[in-house]
């Protein structure tokens, strides 16, 4: 079992583009979502599946099983999901030693874009780059089973 630890920050402005560093074309659905419980499949660049189990309160820290999927496999199962279908593309950009994760969501979630920074640290406000936003780790509307699941949030609205 591993820890999830993560903050979550919407992204200002387009500074970060010149820094990607690399990026994957991510499709993902849930199977199954409950409070403190949820089941995802992730496929990623249409050549890797993931399933996720994550337990836990939604906030910072989360425990989380990931398991390889054959591919066929996912994509069947993709006539099981519960809500929306994400669609978003992951950009990896560094950071003062630290990897940001940018999702920029597409379809009925076009517009929204989500830094995600796994640590253990408190990262002090003067350490994040310029084009991190507001914080919203706490704030369940902005969690990928949210998205799927629930109306689109008002930053996408």
């Amino acid at each position: 079992m591993a820890k999830e630890i993560e903050r979550k920050f919407l992204v200002k402005g387009p500074e970060w583009r010149s820094l990607v560093e690399d990026r994957i074309r991510i499709r993902q659905f849930y199977l199954a979502s409950n409070t403190g419980r949820s089941v995802r499949l992730r496929i990623s660049d249409g050549k890797r599946a993931t399933l996720t189990l994550k337990f836990g309160s939604r906030g910072r820290e989360r425990d989380e099983f990931e398991y390889q999927v054959p591919l066929a496999e996912a994509e069947e199962m993709a006539g099981f999901a519960v809500g929306r279908v994400i669609e978003k593309t992951r950009h990896h950009v560094s950071h003062r030693g630290r990897l940001y994760e940018i999702d920029v969501f597409g379809g009925e979630l076009s517009g929204l874009v989500i830094a995600e920074l796994e640590t253990p640290d408190d990262v002090p406000a003067s350490d994040l780059p310029a084009w991190i936003g507001q914080e919203v780790t706490d704030d369940a509307r902005y969690y990928n089973a949210s998205l799927a699941l629930s109306d689109v949030p008002e930053a996408v609205a």
